[in-house]
């Protein structure tokens, strides 16, 4: 029976789920078919693409929902008219279109092939890709030679290189591409999903999305960390979840992406979320909770030429945007997503033997001074500084319990999302979150029972130089007080603070110390160094520092010989580059910062700056001089003229916010921090008014103590630091010896013999003077 024929009670209900799971691709010598089923069986969709066009890419959607039987019967025709060319064929099955590309030939098409389940949010699954497959559009039959062309293969090997089996985790029900306080508190549909900037395939689904008008054949795939577990505290089970989402803008590895770019978009931007709700029960409403924070480089044009013979090149930074354009254009960005306050948390160094993160030390601390003169106190920036690799080294110092005590400061700005959803809205998409416009923040505070929603309203943004290491141990201490906070309003603890010698802090950090060797790995190359983690669980210091040094070898490698090739795989699955005949080939460049370094500096850099900053493939558009915004703008304002300005995210409503579940927000002397940190928020100066007024930047106490007065600009301006070029000691060309950890001294020694990992006691002298002693 036709589908036009159907009566009214045969008819097939799509109302209930608008998404399909499962796929069979069939082919015939003139098209693929792809058949669509959704979760439960209850109809069918079929996708027509046409196989005759060599360089086209033309899809027919039919609109008809079937039935498991019209669509086998609708296959079978299919067959029978194409008997005397070979028929209709089976292919494969599959989870989802990726999406489809061109490099100078056909079409192809990537498809997910094999999934595997990690976890779930709200009663939605998600799903990691376990296997992918490419498969070319048109039929062999009518490919040119180029399709079989040296070029041709190499941009296919090099868009396999990216590994999509490797953190790419995705959702069909749920938009895992947002926060849970965004998916529950807007209803937003269709293909603004995959304009976010957390999606990765965004480029590659442009084209079906276009032309079908849905979303209902491809996956939006995030990549970046997730990872959940079952705990349980008193005898109440809960589930922990931690996701990463690394955005694609700006997206790279770590020496050719650093800094800002002209759009505001930063380097290794990734948005945390961490999710605690309680076990469902039949009937009864499920509470949930969570929190995001934020890590990202430096937000300057800043850069590093990568080196083989140098493991720590010279930080280059540009005198390009005087008026820190850019970097307001991020912080806007931040309070458009987030909303305010945005509390800054900067761990580089405050000192150095040669001068090199404390160049963008202080002139990270210029342009957050210079921004907040332009802001009102309620959108003004809130920075804090605090050399983590300093105090680290300090004996007796508990460096987790001080961060702590910032990241509870940070939350007492900030606070947590809190919801209590009915079992129909924990498996809805939209979510029933019990929010009203009308409530008002004080009213939130006042009635913070099981049926109030609360949102977390600003966001702490944390970063170091490549915002991997120090940062993961300062993003696991504010997780660890909202961990606390979490578990509270969910009514499974009585205490509203984890202590650090509480088993749930040790489960919490061994998932933060997995994300950041995932992020790391990711990168810049290997994994992360956990060293903090390492000795607050007692590992032998032995252990841990062959540990380090071993990563800071690999990383050293993946930096120097792997990066350029890995950066072109992203840039060509991105589609930052994209193939042209008769143009250079993407490996003709040269590396990605040098190519578009040629580029932007003929236009853009003023003669008066001797330091260059090198760009990027990532943002195919680069602003002329002319282009720039003027003018201040408010960080929570929306200005049609602000141009670059993320468009993943609405402004959040801030007449639904509240405060945190504890007291209001406090000073930093109120949790005992003035002995660290400056105020961020009041200073004593009376040269600046003192006060609410002062738009000084908070930064380390021993900085301000040994510059002078706690406002001046340091003895360090504007300024780009070049070392002279340093090559690979003779010495290294000796053989291997072993190497052993003089754990009196904690310093590397060696003695002769096999070598450890193989690497020659030259090359780990050299490379352990360019670390100076530590790995930070």
């Amino acid at each position: 029976m036709a589908a036009s024929e159907r009566s009214m009670d045969q008819q097939v209900d799509t109302s209930s789920s608008s998404f399909l799971q499962k796929f069979r691709l069939y082919e015939t010598r003139s098209n693929f078919y792809m058949i669509g089923r959704d979760k439960n069986r209850t109809f069918w969709k079929v996708l027509k693409l046409d196989r005759t066009e060599q360089t086209e890419l033309n899809f027919h959607q039919d609109s008809t929902p079937y039935t498991e039987a019209e669509c086998f019967e609708t296959l079978r025709r299919i067959h029978e008219g194409n008997r005397s060319s070979g028929g209709l064929k089976f292919v494969t099955t599959c989870y989802g279109i990726i999406g489809f590309i061109r490099f100078l030939g056909p079409y192809y098409m990537l498809i997910i092939t094999k999934r595997r389940k990690l976890g779930e949010v709200c009663g939605h699954t998600v799903y990691g890709v376990a296997k992918s497959r490419i498969v070319t559009i048109p039929h062999a039959s009518v490919l040119s030679n180029v399709a079989y062309s040296k070029d041709e293969k190499r941009y296919k090997r090099l868009l396999c290189s990216v590994d999509l089996t490797k953190d790419f985790f995705f959702s069909y029900s749920y938009h895992i591409m947002h926060s849970l306080q965004r998916n529950l508190t807007n209803n937003a549909e269709g293909h603004i999903y995959y304009e976010s900037m957390f999606v990765w395939n965004e480029y590659l689904t442009r084209r079906i999305r276009n032309s079908t008008k849905d979303c209902m054949w491809t996956v939006a795939l995030v990549y970046g960390f997730f990872k959940q577990v079952k705990l349980s505290v008193s005898e109440k089970n809960f589930r922990l979840t931690l996701i990463a989402r690394r955005s694609r803008h700006y997206a790279g590895t770590r020496y050719l992406k650093r800094g800002v770019n002209e759009k505001g978009r930063v380097a290794n931007d990734v948005e945390t979320e961490q999710i605690v709700y309680e076990d469902a029960q039949d009937g009864h409403p499920v509470r949930i909770s969570s929190v995001v924070q934020n890590r990202g480089s430096i937000p300057l044009f800043w850069s590093q030429d990568t080196s083989r013979l140098n493991i720590k090149p010279d930080i280059i930074l540009s005198g390009k945007d005087p008026n820190f354009e850019a970097t307001r254009l991020h912080f806007e960005n931040l309070a458009r997503r987030y909303g305010n306050p945005i509390i800054v948390l900067n761990l580089i160094k405050t000192r150095e033997k040669r001068p090199r993160e404390t160049i963008l030390r202080v002139e990270f601390a210029n342009a957050i001074k210079f921004i907040n003169k332009g802001l009102s106190k309620e959108e003004r920036l809130r920075p804090l500084h605090w050399d983590l690799h300093k105090h680290s080294r300090k004996k007796g110092t508990n460096v987790l319990a001080i961060l702590g005590r910032l990241a509870t400061y940070a939350l007492n700005l900030t606070g947590v999302f809190y919801c209590q959803l009915t079992p129909d809205g924990f498996q809805n998409n939209a979510g029933e979150c019990s929010t009203t416009d009308e409530i008002a923040s004080d009213s939130l505070v006042e009635k913070n029972g099981n049926d109030t929603t609360v949102l977390q309203k600003g966001v702490l943004r944390t970063n170091c130089i490549d915002c991997l290491d120090r940062t993961n141990v300062a993003q696991y201490a504010y997780g660890l007080v909202a961990f606390g906070r979490q578990l509270h309003a969910l009514g499974l603890t009585e205490s509203a603070t984890v202590d650090l010698d509480n088993p749930l802090a040790e489960d919490l950090m061994g998932i933060y110390e997995t994300m950041g060797d995932t992020l790391a790995l990711q990168y810049g190359g290997s994994a992360a160094h956990n060293k903090i983690f390492c000795e607050r669980r007692g590992q032998w210091k032995a252990a841990t520092q062959s540990q380090e040094l071993f990563r800071t070898l690999q990383r050293y490698y993946s930096n120097a010989y792997m990066d350029a090739e890995k950066q072109d795989a992203i840039n060509l699955f991105l589609g930052y580059f994209q193939p042209q005949p008769d143009k250079p080939a993407l490996w003709e460049l040269g590396s990605d910062q040098h190519y578009n370094a040629a580029r932007f500096l003929a236009s853009s850099v003023p003669e008066i700056s001797r330091s260059t900053m090198k760009r990027s493939l990532s943002e195919s558009s680069i602003l002329s001089e002319g282009s720039t915004v003027a003018g201040r703008h408010g960080l929570g304002e929306k200005d049609d003229e602000v141009k670059g300005v993320s468009d993943s995210a609405p402004e959040i409503k801030t007449a639904m916010i509240a405060g945190s579940f504890s007291a209001p927000p406090a000073t930093l002397e109120d949790i005992g921090l003035e002995d660290i940190l400056e105020s961020d928020c009041f200073c004593n100066d009376d040269r600046h008014g003192g006060g609410d007024q002062c738009t000084c930047a908070a930064f380390d106490m021993d900085w301000v103590s040994s510059s002078g007065a706690s406002c001046e600009d340091e003895s360090y301006g504007r300024s780009t630091v070049v070392r002279s070029f340093e090559t690979i000691p003779e010495s290294t060309k000796i053989e291997s010896e072993i190497c052993v950890i003089n754990t009196e001294r904690e310093e590397v020694t060696t003695v002769e013999g096999e070598g450890i990992y193989g690497i020659p006691q030259g090359y780990v002298r050299w490379v352990m003077d360019e670390e100076e002693g530590h790995f930070w």
